[in-house]
């Protein structure tokens, strides 16, 4: 479990494809000294096991399943990522629960300044959009992020300038692609709601 609170922006050092799988060689220089072999990482809101530690270098391997569900495949050296490590029962929960669960990859259809930061819309998978409500919680690559408006399976999100010099959102662009991750209580909420119908019915 994290917070997307990102803690570091690592960069790709290498990309490469292992059979179907890919081995993600990450320059994490603030992180790699407080992990050990198999702790758990989210990269870009996707969360991953650390496979090797040549520090400052963090590996991590991505098999087809979340190759299928994510957009880490289009990673190249250079990329920036962000890197959160997880939740534990003393830190401040001041994003909010993010598992990690990459649900779908949005599309940035714009990037407009607003004040001294930005309005950047993303395009969501329609079968997300009913799980993000104005004001509520959305995770962007990792990042705990506040829906400022929504339309259909358009979300729009006010971005600080904090936000935009310590994530990789501030070198993104329209036609970029990020993780999303909607709220995990919403998604509960349906189920349990869903059965409660089906038993009163």
């Amino acid at each position: 479990m994290f917070t997307g609170l990102i803690q570091e922006v690592g960069l790709v050092q290498k990309s490469q494809k292992e059979g179907r799988d890919l081995r993600l060689t990450l320059q994490a220089p603030l992180l790699s000294p407080k992990v050990k072999l198999g702790d758990s990482v989210s990269v870009n809101g996707c969360c991953l096991t650390v496979v090797d530690i040549q520090a400052p270098l963090l590996a991590f391997q991505a098999v087809p399943e979340t190759l299928n569900r994510t957009a880490l495949g289009g990673l190249q050296e250079g990329s920036k990522v962000n890197l959160e490590l997880p939740l534990t029962l003393s830190d401040p929960l001041g994003g909010h629960f993010v598992q990690g669960h990459v649900d779908g990859v949005a599309e940035i259809t714009a990037i407009v300044p607003e004040g001294q930061g930005v309005r950047m819309t993303v395009k969501i998978p329609k079968n997300l959009s009913r799980y993000v409500v104005e004001k509520g919680s959305i995770a962007l690559n990792g990042i705990s992020l506040t829906a400022a408006a929504i339309k259909e399976d358009q979300v729009e999100v006010a971005l600080i300038p904090h936000t935009l010099q310590h994530t990789d959102l501030g070198s993104k662009k329209a036609g970029d692609l990020l993780h999303v991750e909607v709220d995990i209580l919403a998604k509960y909420v349906e189920k349990l709601s869903a059965g409660y119908l089906s038993a009163k019915s």
